[in-house]
């Protein structure tokens, strides 16, 4: 996922001071509740991102939504990119909080997209390859995209195999365009 270089670095930060902290884990159950807050609320995040409201008023709006939610060591953090003036930034620094989490754990994120789900069979199959493939725990997300027609993509970091009809059909079409018929008198 892209987000700016400043939420990166707070994620960083936040992660390895959680870290050293021993609240790690507290800290992933809070960040992922104000990732799926942000996500519920685009309103939030133009409110967060405006600078016509002041930066005081921000700080109680997320008081009110975040201070009897998370952790207090969570929260110090939410006032503290808030006295930065980068809450406008907070859904990216929960995002690439989760990121850097999975990094931490040494495990890998996977993209799966087909047209009805992968079964369980496959889905284990193509676990044990990729595991096998990067040396690491893999964490597949199932995504359901009816524009593929049939097959799936699986994307991996940058790397994506794309296995679906409708990249096969889009081959065709542009294979059957060039017309090596030469009519001959």
């Amino acid at each position: 996922m892209a987000y700016s270089r400043a939420a990166a670095r707070y994620a960083k930060s936040f992660l390895q001071l959680a870290d050293e902290k021993g609240m790690l884990e507290e800290a992933v159950k809070d960040m992922q509740m104000i990732n799926d807050t942000c996500v519920a609320s685009k309103d939030l995040i133009l409110l967060l991102e405006s600078p016509i409201v002041k930066t005081h008023k921000k700080l109680a709006i997320l008081e009110s939504i975040f201070k009897s939610n998370v952790s207090e060591f969570t929260y110090s953090f939410i006032k503290l990119i808030t006295e930065k003036k980068r809450e406008g930034v907070i859904d990216d620094i929960a995002a690439a909080f989760a990121d850097l989490y999975l990094e931490h754990q040494n495990i890998l994120k996977a993209v799966i997209k087909s047209v009805d789900g992968v079964d369980d069979v496959v889905l284990a199959k193509v676990k044990e390859m990729v595991k096998a493939a990067y040396n690491k725990e893999v964490q597949i997300e199932e995504i359901k995209d009816e524009s593929l027609i049939g097959g799936f993509v699986l994307t991996i970091g940058d790397n994506q195999i794309d296995a679906s009809i409708s990249r096969r059909l889009a081959e065709l079409r542009k294979e059957f365009s060039v017309n090596d018929y030469v009519k001959e008198f």
